[in-house]
């Protein structure tokens, strides 16, 4: 008898690694088989000068002072005007709230659903201090060492241009287009977009416009970022996070230092945000990041290959890996971050007051409601109040895999990078793209930037910067996009 449950249990493991094994080798690759298109005849370096002549255009935007880059707006439409004569001649143009802009490039079939793509003319500015660190003028639009230098060339200059240089060359061709195409360039996209990409959405649903689906900027070709992968990952944004910062106060009696009570507001603050950043929000591999695992685990080779197959094993090993990286931490959880604390102000004095925010990306499936919830039973004091931003906005609708939205994007990235392997994704910051949930329910984000690990703090950051060569990429990627989305596949 002992003899048998010994080798029962000597059986157990043999069997888990078998199953694991077959289960490994038999997970198929999901990689959407097509050939590399051919390479188009792009005079690139006359894009990238023209990519470099819009970077002295100081289109900054600002919560506080809407109207203060007006001027440099205007400059950047009438250099588009300039630069694009076959766009502007083709297209209709309108501008929307202060200085967004539509554009319809209309379509031979009235009866098919229209699509857009969207990109934003508005960028962060320099961060003060950091002026020095750049190894060419920020706002200069360097050409040098293979690279268009500047703030804006990734975000998001380079996009805008490069679906500009696209269509000027589409046109050129005599291409026209079955489906009605639209451009959005908002103006505001990195203070909310609810000055230049909303009022876009809602006059297009005001005109009856249902959208087939909505490309944004978003993700990346990531390469020699993720582990275990050798080859770029190209990651198709499905949804993104959505905002939710929570304003915290406390107010107790002020009085002397040399007199504290056992309690202060100080105190209290701080040892309720210790609570609250102790006690993330549940998460794990579940929704886009599964899907994203799915997709890539047949791709990777090694130990990471066993894992991410077999996440009906190894899913808790996976996610104590993930959530030790703040990046992928991002793509399981509701993150939780403090921003601000604020109290006092002489150093023998007790305030009578602290507050502190908090700022929560919000995972798909959660909600404002239920991250608040979680705030303030993590906080652990009733005393202290709790007000929500007004600019809090919800995740984002996720978007399906297998609309003609997504297969038609897919096959544009097999086609141009035909070294990356495909997957969905989850973005973690915000764009313009979540306001188009209005008039589509296929709404995908993503950027045809080739990036490192070193490149991804150039994004608000020193030395922002594209290659010439990538450029070339992004124009024929966007052109190979609009080309098969008007072909029956």
């Amino acid at each position: 008898m002992v003899k048998r449950v010994f080798l029962a249990l000597l059986l157990v493991p043999v069997a888990l690694a078998a199953a694991v094994a077959v289960n490994t080798w038999r997970t198929p690759s999901r990689q959407l088989a097509v050939a590399p298109a051919p390479k188009l005849a792009i005079d690139v370096q006359a894009a990238a000068r023209r990519l470099a002549g819009a970077i002295p255009f100081r289109t900054v935007s600002s919560l506080d002072n809407p109207t203060g880059n007006d001027a440099e707006f205007d400059k950047l439409h009438a250099y588009l005007a300039e630069q694009f004569p076959k766009v502007h001649a083709t297209l209709k143009k309108e501008v929307v709230g202060q200085k967004a802009l539509l554009y319809t490039w209309a379509g031979s079939d009235p009866t098919a659903k229209p699509i857009a793509l969207m990109a934003h003319q508005d960028m962060v500015p320099i961060a003060p201090g950091t002026e020095k660190a750049w190894s060419v003028d920020p706002f200069g639009g360097a050409i040098q060492d293979g690279f268009v230098w500047g703030r804006g060339t990734l975000d998001n200059k380079g996009n805008l241009f490069a679906q500009m240089e696209a269509i000027e060359l589409l046109i050129g061709q005599g291409f026209k287009p079955t489906q009605t195409v639209y451009l959005v360039m908002g103006d505001d996209e990195e203070v909310s977009g609810l000055r230049g990409a909303l009022p876009i959405a809602e006059l297009l649903k005001s005109r009856g416009v249902r959208l087939d689906w909505v490309l944004d900027e978003g993700l990346l070709v990531l390469d020699g970022v993720l582990p275990g992968l050798s080859k770029p990952a190209a990651l198709i944004g499905l949804a993104e996070k959505g905002y939710g910062t929570f304003f915290l106060s406390i107010d107790t009696a002020p009085g002397h230092s040399s007199m504290p009570p056992r309690h202060s507001a100080i105190g209290s603050m701080s040892a309720a945000l210790a609570r609250l950043e102790a006690k993330p929000m549940p998460g794990g591999i579940q929704g886009v990041a599964a899907q994203m695992f799915g997709a890539l685990a047949p791709e990777m080779s090694g130990l990471n290959r066993v894992m991410l197959s077999n996440l009906w094993l190894t899913g808790p090993l996976v996610e104590g890996q993930l959530e030790k990286s703040p990046s992928s931490n991002a793509m399981l959880r509701t993150t939780t971050a403090l921003t601000i604390v604020r109290a006092g102000n002489k150093d023998n004095v007790l305030p009578g007051r602290a507050e502190a925010a908090v700022n929560f990306r919000i995972l798909p499936g959660d909600s404002i409601d239920s991250v608040e919830k979680h705030l303030k039973g993590a906080l652990g004091n009733d005393a202290i109040q709790v007000k929500r931003y007004p600019g809090n906005s919800e995740p984002s609708p996720v978007s399906p895999t297998d609309s003609t939205g997504y297969r038609a994007i897919e096959r544009a990235v097999r086609q141009t990078f035909p070294d990356a392997v495909v997957a969905p994704g989850l973005m973690t910051a915000a764009t313009d793209s979540r306001h188009f949930s209005l008039v589509s329910d296929a709404v995908y984000r993503f950027s045809p930037f080739r990036a490192k690990a070193e490149d991804l703090p150039r994004f608000h950051g020193t030395n922002e910067r594209v290659s010439i060569a990538n450029y070339g990429e992004m124009i024929q990627f966007y052109q190979q996009l609009l080309r098969d989305t008007q072909q029956p596949q």
